[in-house]
């Protein structure tokens, strides 16, 4: 009988409990509001690194499981029935869309340009020997996270990237670190400058909020029965139906993948691709299926709120399972570059994005915002758990606005991803030209972006541009 999972699902929740148990008792930790699931993380981080080898346990585990709860997270989101004034308001008016693709936009423009800019002047100066496609490595650990850093640097070590997988990790494993650490700061300075709403600066100031437990004697409704237990359990039902659409969607993803083989090698790298991005295709299964429940008539079988409760088990364990899975090791050899790259990083999603993110949207600036930073630093998840610490029950649009962008954005993503190996093919081939031609493709998402933000921001581009968040009332133009 193989115990494995259950051994790892068992150290998962003994970390969550502990974190939960720290974040009570701990004032430092309830001050910054550091949620029990990064708390939690950090704990995995050290015994996977040191501890769990010596009983033969690795993290290999919670690489997969990160993988297919960051897909069950979004499904549970997208089966809610959305309030019928909300969706009238996200058909009167695409803005939302066109905000957070722009945001995003910008962030692969900035990590794909400097990273390739930082790792030329690293071999014009002091590393004339290292591999260029290191660049990419700021984009895919910040970007896009520990799975497709590993699965694309992993094709460029027989290039002649010696240990390209240990530097995709590292790179990833820093966004995390400077995700979880720089988004508790910026909302601890969020709360202190009055950029959080009034009503929402007052619950996250009350005492549940600060340990993470309610009083004793209050309770919150956390989900509302829609069957009879006498046949099937309420969260069993939504439990089913949310794997059901996972199902379907690795269903039609693995179609898609077989029709892209029939076209050939770059077919298949762009399957390869696909399945990196799961979310999204598991998003459109979630729609279809709520869009089918509504006209068989049984839409009302759906509970947001239990859905609210299987994101929340989603997420928790997604974060702590994404710091359990990295490996402090990643880093040997390639500490000068990491270093460089990942200050890069920092400046760009610390200090620019929040910037640029303020004066974009018009309207829930400062969680967009968030949402923004946590999935340009780490992963969705990341993002979600930034997200959840001012939105707990996601009650505004933003995490669902999120996801249609990011379904746009992959689209316009398909060219960063075809050029992707570019800076290898200019080490193997010895031609610089193939390296400077993804810096050029690289420059025209910077461009891009920054035209769209002019676009959309318009008097706001450049508004007090010495403050690091503009928080100033505006009135929204159609």
């Amino acid at each position: 009988m193989d115990w494995g999972y259950i051994i790892h699902f068992g150290i998962i929740s003994t970390a969550l409990l502990a974190g939960a148990l720290l974040r009570a008792r701990v004032g430092f930790l309830q001050k910054y509001l550091i949620p029990a699931s990064i708390i939690a993380g950090f704990f995995l981080l050290g015994f996977y690194n040191y501890v769990g080898p010596n009983f033969g346990l690795t993290s290999d585990f919670l690489g997969d499981l990160v993988y297919h709860l960051l897909n069950i997270s979004f499904i549970a989101m997208m089966l809610r029935i959305p309030d019928p004034e909300q969706r009238r308001d996200k058909i009167s008016s695409r803005r939302t869309l066109g905000e957070n693709t722009i945001a995003l936009l910008g962030q692969y423009g900035l990590q794909c340009t400097i990273g390739l800019l930082v790792t030329a002047a690293l071999i014009a100066t002091v590393l004339p020997d290292l591999f260029p496609a290191i660049g990419f490595t700021l984009p895919l650990g910040f970007e896009l996270g520990p799975g497709q850093a590993y699965s694309i640097a992993s094709a460029w070590e027989p290039m002649g990237f010696v240990g390209g997988t240990s530097v995709g990790l590292a790179m990833a494993a820093i966004g995390f670190l400077v995700g979880s650490v720089g988004g508790v700061i910026l909302i601890n300075t969020g709360i202190r400058r009055g950029w959080v709403g009034e009503e929402q600066l007052h619950t996250l100031r009350s005492r549940g909020v600060r340990t993470g437990f309610l009083p004793s004697g209050e309770h919150k409704p956390g989900a509302s029965l829609t069957t009879d237990g006498e046949s099937i359990d309420s969260f069993t039902y939504h439990l089913a139906l949310v794997m059901m659409t996972y199902l379907i969607s690795w269903g039609f993803l693995s179609g898609i993948s077989r029709l892209l083989a029939l076209i050939g090698p770059l077919g298949v790298e762009l399957a390869g691709s696909l399945w990196g991005v799961n979310f999204i295709f598991s998003v459109f299964c979630a729609t279809i299926v709520r869009m089918a429940l509504t006209a068989a008539g049984v839409s009302h079988t759906i509970d947001n709120a239990t859905c609210n409760r299987i994101n929340g088990l989603a997420v928790d364990l997604t974060v702590a399972s994404s710091l359990g899975a990295i490996s402090i090791t990643a880093v040997s050899g390639y500490w000068l570059p990491i270093l460089v790259l990942s200050a890069a990083g920092i400046a760009i999603t610390c200090l620019i994005l929040p910037w640029y993110c303020s004066r974009l949207f018009h309207d829930h600036q400062f969680y967009r915002m968030l949402m923004i930073f946590g999935t340009a630093t780490g992963t969705l998840p990341t993002g979600l758990a930034l997200l959840r610490v001012v939105d707990p029950e996601f009650e505004t649009p933003v995490a669902e606005d999120f996801i249609y962008a990011s379904g746009a954005m992959f689209f316009l993503a398909i060219p960063i991803i075809l050029c992707i190996n570019l800076p290898a093919y200019s080490y193997t081939r010895n031609s610089p030209t193939l390296f400077w031609l993804a810096v050029g493709i690289s420059a025209i998402y910077l461009v891009g972006a920054f035209s769209g933000y002019l676009l959309l921001a318009r008097r706001r581009a450049f508004s007090d541009a010495s403050k690091f968040f503009y928080t100033k009332r505006r009135k929204i133009s159609a």
